[in-house]
């Protein structure tokens, strides 16, 4: 996905799936006061929660968790209030994801604030890790507000709600609150201290080889390529890496991101980051280089394991989906690949004379010609080996490694609206990585019209007295995706708690 890391770079309008970059264009500053002024030239006046007094009630808020959602149980006090409690914006039928009302709508009863804070927080007790996190804000107006900090869920739920964005991007932990970066002495007091290891993957890196779509456009097929993606680096980021709190997120269009929020990988340096990401990069040059693997044999073994899990998707997904080399040209590509000249001319002599020939055939017949002599001088083992290379080239994934390299990457969040869709940014869940659907994600206004279409069931002995409370996101299919990150997030503070406790039970004098 496009990014930038040059503040001069940044001028044109952001890509909807992009992350953002490391610096913001200059029109789209704050100045010192908090005052934004969008593309439009309009003024958006935005105050400071983070100045605000915060109460130390607020900080420990001892309701249930659920609380933040909207639920269709009124509880007795509500009933016996002599005045009605406010009601959600109603949506229209026709009102589409990009209205401010229905993204306002989505926020105020959708979003998991308090299961993002808790992700990004490592513990229910309000910290620094989120304290000191940078969220940026692309507003309304296309206004770009970065270095926005939130003590508690709540509160960035209210700047939220205020400020209404069409998303927003989650940085890094600084050494001090982002707010305050201004004030210090000493820029150089004004550092990264930890971030996610993310990973980047977008389809249109893969337009070259997929044949269905380009640029934006998706479908089931080239979708194929993302889920070859996930498997191979989920599984050498848990085996070879040893990282256990891994969340892949669908970008909302054409892609997934990964998160990886063990402890260790949040505090790597740059440096190791892109030792990580220079591992798992295969794919090397541009549309219009020549061989883009070159890899050492025997092959390492993250690459052999990879090979073993990309197989049967070459034949299937590739070969026969995509039939990749049915054109001319792109058969040509194919022959350029292969290590032979003279097998190279009566491959494509046999194919000159058959133009409906498949790519399924067409592989086929690079065996077929070698054992039957085509060519005399013919290396067996060049050529097992360029096969090798060609199923990792049209297969292996195409990560965006610069995303991977610096803790000062944004990225977007996890449960925002892709702008482009109105389709919500969940969890992929990689026990089912085959089956998920990324036409099928439900769209914010699709959630929002499933909720007032929700009719109530039957009421069990535990709920005679109509107590009983159903959240909002129960009442709609974004329910599954909820669960799992809640899932997700439980399993990452379990293990937090378990690292804490070691650290306090360690003796202070060993060394």
């Amino acid at each position: 996905m496009p990014h930038s890391i040059s503040p001069t770079d940044t001028k044109d309008p952001v890509d909807e799936d992009s992350t953002l970059p490391d610096a913001p264009p200059a029109e789209l500053v704050a100045s010192d006061g908090g005052d934004i002024y969008g593309l439009d030239g309009s003024h958006v006046v935005v105050q400071d929660p983070a100045s605000s007094n915060v109460k130390l009630e607020d900080l420990f808020d001892d309701e249930d968790e659920e609380d933040e959602f909207p639920s269709s149980a009124m509880s007795k006090e509500d009933v016996s209030s002599s005045s009605p409690p406010p009601s959600p914006p109603q949506i229209a039928p026709s009102a589409k994801y990009s209205d401010p009302g229905v993204m306002l709508a989505f926020y105020q009863r959708l979003f998991p604030f308090r299961y993002l804070f808790q992700w990004l927080n490592h513990s229910m007790k309000p910290s620094n890790d989120f304290g000191h996190r940078e969220f940026a804000f692309t507003l309304q107006n296309d206004a770009y507000l970065r270095y926005q900090s939130f003590p508690t869920s709540d509160l960035l739920r209210k700047d939220i709600l205020r400020l209404n964005p069409s998303r927003f991007e989650i940085g890094p932990v600084y050494t001090t609150n982002p707010r305050d970066r201004k004030s210090l002495r000493k820029s150089s007091a004004f550092q990264p201290l930890a971030k996610e290891l993310v990973f980047d993957i977008d389809l249109t890196d893969y337009d070259e080889i997929r044949t269905c779509c380009d640029k934006a456009n998706i479908c089931h097929k080239c979708w194929s390529f993302i889920t070859m993606a996930i498997k191979v680096v989920d599984i050498a980021l848990r085996d070879d890496f040893g990282f256990q709190h891994i969340m892949w997120v669908y970008s909302g269009r054409r892609g997934a991101h990964a998160w990886i929020s063990d402890k260790r990988a949040r505090h790597m340096d740059d440096q190791r980051r892109r030792s990580i990401a220079g591992y798992l990069e295969v794919i090397k040059g541009g549309a219009q280089s020549g061989k883009k693997v070159n890899v050492k044999r025997p092959l390492h073994p993250h690459l052999a394991r990879s090979l073993d899990i990309l197989k049967e998707h070459f034949q299937n997904d590739v070969l026969v989906e995509q039939n990749p080399w049915a054109k001319p040209e792109r058969a040509e590509r194919l022959l350029q690949l292969l290590p032979d000249k003279a097998l190279n001319d009566a491959l494509r002599k046999k194919w000159e004379a058959a133009p409906g020939r498949s790519s399924v055939s067409k592989w086929a017949d690079i065996d077929a010609l070698a054992k039957a002599g085509a060519s005399k001088n013919l290396d067996g083992k060049a050529l097992l080996e360029a096969k090798q290379d060609i199923v990792l080239e049209y297969t292996y994934p195409r990560l965006d490694v610069e995303v991977s390299k610096k803790q000062i990457h944004l990225l977007k969040s996890p449960f925002v609206v892709h702008p482009g869709t109105g389709r919500v940014c969940v969890p992929i869940d990689t026990r089912r990585v085959d089956k998920f659907d990324p036409l099928g994600v439900p769209t914010v206004t699709e959630l929002l019209h499933e909720i007032d279409a929700w009719v109530p069931q039957i009421q069990g002995p535990e709920s005679e007295d109509g107590s009983k409370r159903v959240q909002d996101y129960e009442k709609t299919s974004l329910k599954p995706y909820m669960d799992y990150f809640r899932s997700h997030v439980g399993a990452l503070l379990k293990a937090e708690q378990g690292v804490k406790r070691e650290r306090e039970n360690d003796d202070p004098m060993e060394f």
